[in-house]
């Protein structure tokens, strides 16, 4: 599936069409366990930032996944994207975010309503399941993070 997304850039008065998709993951190590996430953004197929994340010393792979997730969105924003394509190798967030999965457990509730609420900051935004192999990068940085001091 193709995605073209216009914006006006302000500085040149043209219509540009770019493609911003936005790739995350996490992992555990003993589930619950040592976590840690990643997320890569990418402009047309090229990437112009990524980042490793430790989540915590005894978080679910789920949590971490959430934890990826939040830190793409939120760099996104930062980088004043209003068009996202979110793509994720945990079918359960990506459900959950697409409100097809309820969110039961406690500990993800208030990630997942965290998520929710910098989805509202984009003008489009939308959520694409993908199977791990095409998921590469983001589960490369989400293994980096086990190596990195928490950031707060």
């Amino acid at each position: 599936m193709e995605y073209i997304i216009e914006y006006k850039d302000e500085n040149m008065n043209s219509t540009e069409e770019n493609i911003y998709e936005m790739y995350f993951d996490g992992c555990s190590k003993g589930n619950p366990g040592l976590s840690g996430a990643g997320c890569v953004i990418y402009k047309n197929g090229e990437e112009i930032w990524s980042n490793s994340y430790f989540v915590d010393e005894n978080a679910t792979n789920n949590v971490a996944e959430y934890y990826g997730l939040i830190k793409g969105l939120e760099k996104a924003i930062e980088m004043k994207i209003i068009s996202l394509v979110v793509k994720g190798d945990s079918q359960l967030i990506i459900r959950q975010m697409q409100g097809e999965y309820q969110v039961k457990t406690k500990s993800m509730i208030k990630l997942h309503n965290d998520a929710k609420e910098l989805e509202i900051k984009f003008k489009n935004i939308t959520y694409e399941h993908i199977y791990r192999k095409y998921n590469k990068r983001a589960d490369q940085l989400s293994n980096g993070g086990l190596s990195k001091i928490k950031n707060v």
